[in-house]
């Protein structure tokens, strides 16, 4: 089940939020465990029980934390958390490269059935892995009530594709939110929702069509436009469609009384690589900086420590995306512009106009993304060849609704780069709305809602890129 279905917004959803209010505060919480895990077994019922259980273990091993096996209750989560991870989503790339090897030597083949991967893995194995930390380090006291517990790790809204909520940010919602569960905040959440609704469905699903449709094409027919118009639309696709994600899920989150931290803030207006990894997905950034980068040394070793640490970091990160060397590779493409700004090139952009910068940032991130997107490295590397080719093939014809999604994308990407357009945002999406902001956006929250269920009722081209990871 997915926030940008018809059976989500227009019976899931609402029988939830209905019996969630009408409930007394003391049930909520089991009723949001309970919802949540029906929308996690909705589709794969058997990982409903992997999750609980890896839950469970998680939940005994932090009460041996108070007494002299702490590290070893410790390290046992931590091997069963990525033990886990490893098993379902990296075995079978395992195998398969085992087997290329083999295949290299001219040896038979190990015969594999192959591992189903558990929706939303990759961001619940993190929510688990720092609530262990977490509690470890003694920045807040474990959870006392399993059903809380399985609560923090299962709440629907970010399970499936985050934002990644460490267990410090959420504490204190799990344990008492009744001072959040309010009028403003419900309509701050589905207007949150419907903003998030509207750039899945009327920008990134439209793009997204269009980029599997010119990614689709054989070398020897893709031209350069269309190099160059699939990259830009995957661009923008997997923006619009994370992000809209994350809003849907931020919004549900604050019906329910919860406040996750925000995972993206207009990150293609960024002026460096640097900057851009502070913008994009930035509970993952926040998450490899806390629980990796800083227990390797962080910024407080020698040159060549820092430099090989953030390539771990980001070897790291394009794995986690997932099981296949063209994410490893995503990920080194990125350390290596990220350990070429620490060594010369944030004195050099100095120099340079403020969208000059921007246009270099955006353009290493758009070749970056061919390399996410492609199938395997061959293809990407004849992809980009086409691109560099610079030849004119005459003119793209798209279809109707393409022109503005985008436009629409490109100037909701850039808009932020006009002075006072980000705290504009903030205001817009955190400040409680008085009586004629309330009007404005529950209008726009009707109209969105209407226009999205029609497009997804009529297309039925609804794909979620992070499904994948």
């Amino acid at each position: 089940m997915v926030f940008s279905s018809n059976l989500f917004i227009l019976l899931f959803l609402p029988v939830f939020l209905v019996v969630y209010y009408l409930l007394p505060y003391k049930f909520k919480n089991l009723w949001a465990l309970a919802g949540s895990l029906v929308f996690y077994s909705w589709g794969a019922p058997v990982f409903v029980f992997v999750l609980l259980g890896s839950v469970l273990f998680d939940f005994v091993a932090v009460r041996f934390f108070a007494g002299k096996y702490k590290r070893y209750a410790l390290w046992a989560s931590l091997l069963v958390n990525i033990g886990l991870l490893a098993y379902y989503k990296y075995a079978n790339f395992f195998v398969e490269n085992v087997n290329t090897l083999l295949e290299f030597f001219d040896v038979e083949h190990r015969n594999w059935v192959e591992v189903a991967l558990p929706i939303g893995i990759s961001f619940f194995t993190f929510q688990k892995i720092s609530y262990v930390v977490d509690v470890y380090r003694g920045v807040r006291p474990p959870l006392r009530n399993y059903f809380d517990h399985a609560l923090y790790v299962a709440l629907f809204p970010q399970l499936i594709a985050g934002p990644i909520v460490r267990y410090n940010e959420i504490a204190d919602d799990l344990l008492d939110r009744r001072e959040s569960i309010n009028a403003d905040n419900r309509l701050l959440g589905i207007f949150r929702f419907a903003l998030g609704l509207g750039k899945k469905v009327l920008i990134a699903n439209v793009l997204g069509k269009e980029a599997d449709v010119i990614f689709a094409i054989s070398p020897g027919e893709l031209t350069t436009n269309q190099a160059w118009f699939g990259a830009l639309c995957y661009t923008f696709q997997i923006y619009f469609d994370f992000s809209g994600y994350s809003d849907m899920a931020i919004g549900l989150g604050r019906m329910m009384g919860f406040h996750f931290p925000e995972n993206f803030n207009n990150p293609y207006i960024s002026k460096s690589i640097t900057e851009f990894w502070r913008r994009w997905h930035i509970t993952l950034s926040n998450w490899m900086r806390d629980y990796l980068y800083i227990p390797l040394g962080g910024n407080r070793v020698s040159q060549k420590r820092l430099y090989i640490n953030l390539w771990i970091v980001f070897l790291i990160s394009g794995l986690w995306h997932g099981a296949a060397w063209t994410f490893v590779f995503w990920g080194a493409y990125h350390g290596f512009w990220l350990v070429m700004e620490r060594m010369f090139l944030l004195k050099f952009y100095e120099k340079l106009p403020g969208l000059l910068r921007t246009g270099i940032t955006f353009f290493i991130v758009l070749i970056g993304w061919v390399f996410f997107r492609a199938d395997d490295l061959v293809q990407a590397g004849v992809y980009l060849k086409k691109m560099a080719a610079f030849t004119n093939d005459g003119i793209l014809y798209e279809p109707p609704e393409f022109y503005p999604a985008i436009i629409t994308a490109l100037v909701l990407s850039f808009f932020a780069l006009i002075p006072g357009v980000e705290k504009w945002q903030e205001k817009m999406l955190f400040e409680n709305p008085g009586m004629m902001r309330s009007v404005v956006y529950t209008l726009l929250t009707i109209v969105l809602m209407i226009t999205c269920i029609s497009v997804i009722t009529a297309t039925g081209f609804n794909p979620f890129i992070y499904f994948r990871f």
